[in-house]
């Protein structure tokens, strides 16, 4: 049984640079693990403060939130054990993450031509996703590498939304989205490359908050798509005057104009 928990605790394929089990005897990447939290804050928050989109799309919001608690506790669950089950949860949790927002979200323009509707384009994803969920059992640090490809595409996909849109506080959301995605890109890439000078300073990790801002701005161009009795409007919550606050989207009742 010993023997077991060991390859439980020390299996996985990828070892950050956070020192293991340095500030706690159960937790072998301390920060690495708390900073999960903010998963179990995110979603919640997303379903308050997007309550007005919520009461009209009720099942993929609260089914992404959900999937996106779940990445929250197999991440905290991996960081915490470094083990082989947990790096395969922490990353499938993501990539189905990602494929339900897909699912749900992609806009309709931008379907294959052999695609027709939304109902093709849910099992043209599921299928993939599954391919890819038996793949991953193979080569597991592959997983991280597709994930930043799945990134890439969806900032591809915002700068074409961008030109069509000239809404300065959709413009504002996306830049500070960016902003947090380049900062955790660098962050694993430093990590990777430079994890003497990060153990040198203590560099604590947290996990990057782009969510925050990526979530509300799929939410606007999903209600400028498929809903179009009402117009989406991006508020900030406390309030726009500061310098760090989380958009949210409130529905008018109008004909689009972005």
């Amino acid at each position: 049984t010993r023997g077991f928990l060991w390859w439980d605790l020390l299996g996985s394929e990828i070892d950050w640079c956070e020192g293991n089990f340095k500030r706690s005897a159960v937790i072998a990447e301390y920060y690495n693990t708390i900073s999960n939290v903010s998963f179990f804050i995110l979603s919640p928050a997303l379903l308050y403060l997007n309550r007005q989109y919520c009461k009209q799309r009720t099942f993929p919001l609260y089914f992404v939130c959900a999937l996106l608690v779940c990445v929250g506790i197999f991440s905290s669950y991996f960081h915490m054990t470094l083990s082989y089950v947990g790096q395969l949860l922490d990353e499938l949790s993501i990539l189905w993450a990602l494929a339900a927002a897909y699912s749900f979200w992609y806009p309709k323009v931008y379907f294959p031509r052999c695609i027709k509707s939304r109902k093709h384009f849910f099992w043209l994803s599921g299928v993939i996703t599954v391919v890819s969920t038996f793949l991953s059992f193979m080569k597991p640090a592959l997983n991280a590498y597709v994930l930043n490809c799945i990134a890439f595409h969806l900032l591809y996909l915002t700068r074409k939304e961008l030109k069509k849109c000239n809404d300065k506080r959709v413009h504002r959301t996306a830049k500070i989205m960016i902003m947090w995605w380049v900062l955790a890109i660098t962050s694993w890439i430093s990590d990777r490359w430079l994890c003497g000078l990060w153990q040198m300073i203590n560099f604590p990790y947290f996990h990057t908050m782009s969510l925050l801002y990526c979530c509300p701005l799929v939410i606007y161009f999903d209600v400028t798509y498929e809903m179009p009795s009402f117009k989406p409007k991006l508020e900030y919550w406390p309030s726009d005057s500061w310098p760090v606050a989380v958009p949210y989207v409130e529905l008018e009742q109008s004909h689009k104009q972005c």
